[in-house]
Parts: structure tokens; sequence; C-alpha cells
């Protein structure tokens, strides 16, 4: 974001990995974190909510975050799972 607000002229970037990742494979990943192995247990599919692919994978592109701003991810997929279900879990702790 720094970097970002730092260029002469304000323009728009994507920040992404450009790795692609199913919604269940970040509930796995997030349920895995607390030391759950059977999420499937806790999860219901609405089918109401399960929108139709229109196109076959969606993956972000930040060649120009690259190029411009020099910025390149740090933090893996699995990491970042991490990071979200330990917010949420000190934020529970805290009363949220």
């Amino acid at each position: 974001m720094w970097r970002m607000l730092q260029q002469p002229e304000g323009d728009d970037y994507v920040i992404a990995t450009g790795e692609t990742h199913t919604i269940e494979e970040l509930v796995r990943i997030a349920f895995a974190h607390v030391g759950i192995d059977d999420w499937k247990r806790y999860v219901r599919r609405d089918p109401a909510f399960m929108r139709p692919a229109e196109v076959d994978e969606l993956i972000g592109d930040a060649s120009k975050a690259r190029e411009v701003l020099g910025w390149e991810p740090t933090v893996r997929f699995e990491e970042l799972i991490a990071m979200m279900v330990d917010a949420d879990v000190a934020a529970l702790k805290a009363g949220w």
C-alpha cells in the first residue's frame, strides 16, 4: 500500500499470488489449523449460493504491481488462511 501511495499518479494494482485455490481447499486448511480434520461435518453447501462457472479459472495477475512497485507476494496461501483464522479466534476470545 505504501508503495502505491508513493506513485506520482494514482492507479489500480492487482495484488495476487498468481495461484488458484478452491473454496473447499480454503475451508480444509482453515479447519485443519484449529485441529479439525473432518470439516465436512460442520459445513453445509446451499445450492442457492453456488454460482455457475463464468470462467474456468480465476487467477490474479500482479505483473503490474511487480513491474511498477517492485512488489512480490511474501505470504503463502496456507499462511494467509492461518493468519485469518488466528485473527477470528482472537476476536472471539476478546468478546467480539
